[in-house]
């Protein structure tokens, strides 16, 4: 194995995109580091190094130790200051109250941009807090064609963009085989933010973000929406099924009293991990395209 000290610059960069793209986030070192005894060997060390308090010149030890309100003692602790109150914590929004908020605030949007707006605006949900960027739908409304995916990638949420990186190049390829480009369509995720280390979102986590995207596809009119992967045909089409069973099929999605035809098919991350996978997204693809004629 070469060592990182005899590689060039260049080689460094490529090696580095190569494990960015294979979704290495975390580098470790060589042998196993005993974190747990580290950190006993620091506080104990931290421990004796810290000075003993010396008792407060003039007090003796009968004083000291006097029980509160006693003849000797200091009664109820006059001389001493009050103790400084604890520091406030930021009260946690329940559920049901952030998914009305959410509701309306995207109800209260009359257009896109509004909605943008507002959803940058939104903090009821957690998966914001982690998140770099918050994913909105990109591209020409009036094309009538809605692209859906998931979450955000690591590539989404550091280029702000949905369906960035390897998975975007193959779904922009998916796309170039049937007459259709980036340029032609509004491409978008379910949920605007990132999970901290790609975590799907909580059931409570995707009821909030829930109206934000269907208040996206009614105020975008699409005539057609492809639906990628497992947990977008399930967001929409409901049920446990898999993206198996649920593919290949036009279904109507009721989205803020705006009805749409919709069809799931497979993501570019599933194809890229099931390669035998492609003929039935190439016929979903072809399927798909034949409603916008």
């Amino acid at each position: 194995m070469i060592a990182a000290q005899d590689m060039t610059a260049a080689e460094l960069a490529a090696l580095l995109a190569f494990h960015a793209e294979a979704g290495v986030d975390w580098l470790v070192e060589d042998a196993p580091v005993d974190r747990i005894a580290q950190f006993a060997a620091e506080r104990q060390a931290r421990t004796r190094a810290a000075p003993q308090q010396a008792p407060v010149q003039g007090q003796d030890q009968r004083t000291a130790t006097a029980p509160v309100g006693s003849q000797n003692g200091p009664a109820l602790n006059r001389d001493r200051p009050a103790p400084r109150p604890a520091a406030s914590t930021p009260l946690a929004i329940p559920d049901e109250t952030a998914i009305n908020d959410a509701r309306f605030a995207a109800e209260s949007a009359r257009s896109l941009a509004e909605l943008k707006a507002a959803l940058e605006g939104f903090s009821s949900c957690n998966l914001k807090t982690s998140a770099r960027s918050t994913i909105f739908a990109e591209g020409p409304a009036e094309a009538g064609i809605m692209v859906i995916g998931p979450i955000p990638s690591a590539d989404d949420d550091r280029e702000g963009l949905a369906f960035s990186g390897r998975t975007g190049a193959l779904l922009d390829r998916m796309l170039a085989a049937i007459g259709l480009g980036r340029d032609a369509l509004l491409l978008t995720t379910a949920i605007p933010w990132r999970g901290p280390g790609d975590r799907m979102p909580t059931p409570a986590e995707a009821a909030i973000c829930r109206p934000f995207i269907e208040r996206q596809i009614a105020l975008a009119e699409p005539k057609a929406v492809l639906l990628l992967g497992n947990f977008t045909a399930r967001f929409f089409f409901g049920g446990t099924s898999t993206i198996h069973s649920m593919r290949g099929e036009w279904r109507d999605v009721a989205a803020g009293g705006h009805g749409v035809a919709a069809m799931a098919t497979f993501h570019p991350q599933e194809l890229l991990q099931a390669p035998a996978t492609k003929a039935l997204a190439w016929r979903d693809l072809l399927a798909f395209r034949q409603r916008l004629v």
